[in-house]
């Protein structure tokens, strides 16, 4: 922020027009216009008397930054970590509300200094902090400023912070406010709202929402591996490819998927490598397995969660499919003339 902004800033704070700077400095209204307006600057000579009248130091009057890039920001809380190791909780806070006062408007160092300050007035030793509800109020304060803040990122974390607060003071209704800053779908959203169910007795509520979260990381971590082991397999890495199938298999069965989605992810690798008996032996299972594809809807990991029924022929359309596939000579050519595998294609 420059000089202009800063004036412009504490003058209004102050509730003070520029015809009224103007007289207290002895100097005209359209100069202060100027000044605010970044045309041009206060003479040095009038740099103290304007520190004065608008309450500031001149430090802050000079040197005034709206933001700070992300090492300033990481460099003062490793600061403060480290005063905390020699100094008492309230200095440490005093220190740090200094530095806020020189960048009242940098959200990301607001938010961060008030959960440092936040998650170590709950720590053990601490518990004996003299008016403790006034520091507590004041990190309130801090991170609800930091909501204002137009990153995205900073707002979200700062929402995160503020339900947590809530959370820990039992205050669920308020808590439950900030989820709205979340995506509804998000993991983190679901988690939090299972932290509200589980606190105010919705058992219920709060294993699906759990189980809902555990569902749909599976399938996002089950095309993560998937797209590494193709990636593998594309760079000609056949022994991290080997790595990234054994990891797909293991999560198929973590999470309850079946023997389906724990054999077919190794598909692609035994055709990559034109592995005849591990292509047949995969292929068996994958069609005696194909009824019981769905076999997950039945697991107690996702038992509180409703899963929308399926069409009568889903199986029998899936599997005229996969055997569609099965007969690409192109991709499975190399399998012919294999008697078992010939009878197992069979239509």
């Amino acid at each position: 922020m420059e000089i202009g902004e800063v004036i412009r800033k504490y003058r209004k704070e102050k509730n003070m027009t520029q015809e009224e700077m103007a007289k207290r400095l002895g100097i005209t209204a359209p100069a202060v216009n100027k000044w605010e307006h970044g045309i041009s600057q206060p003479d040095i000579s009038l740099l103290a008397p304007v520190a004065r009248l608008l309450g500031i130091t001149l430090e802050t009057l000079l040197s005034f930054k709206d933001e700070l890039s992300q090492e300033e920001v990481t460099s003062i809380i490793k600061e403060i970590d480290r005063k905390f190791e020699t100094e008492n909780y309230c200095d440490v806070f005093q220190y740090a509300a200094d530095i806020i006062k020189q960048y009242p408007d940098c959200c990301q160092l607001i938010w961060q200094l008030a959960l440092i300050l936040d998650s170590h007035s709950i720590f053990p030793g601490n518990n004996q902090i003299q008016n403790k509800e006034r520091y507590e109020s004041q990190i309130l304060e801090w991170y609800k400023r930091a909501m204002e803040s137009v990153d995205a990122n900073v707002q979200k974390e700062a929402a995160n912070a503020l339900f947590g607060y809530y959370l820990r003071k039992e205050n669920y209704k308020e808590a439950e406010k900030y989820l709205e800053y979340f995506p509804e779908d998000s993991a983190s959203r679901k988690r939090m709202q299972a932290l509200i169910y589980s606190k105010t007795g919705n058992i219920e509520g709060a294993y699906k929402a759990y189980e809902e979260i555990l569902f749909s990381e599976s399938n996002i971590l089950n095309m993560v591996f998937n797209s590494l082991c193709a990636l593998s397999i594309k760079e000609n890495n056949i022994e991290l490819a080997e790595k990234w199938a054994d990891k797909l298999s293991g999560l198929a069965v973590l999470f309850d998927m079946g023997d389906y989605n724990s054999q077919s992810c190794k598909l692609d690798l035994a055709v990559y490598k034109k592995d005849t008996s591990a292509t047949l032996s995969i292929v068996k299972v994958v069609l005696s397995s194909l009824m019981q594809i769905t076999g997950y809807t039945k697991s107690f990991m996702y038992s509180h969660m409703k899963f929308k029924e399926l069409d009568k022929d889903f199986h029998e359309k899936l599997k005229h499919m996969l055997v569609e596939g099965f007969h690409d000579k192109e991709t499975f050519g190399y399998m012919e003339g294999i008697e078992e595998w010939e009878n197992l294609i069979k239509r």
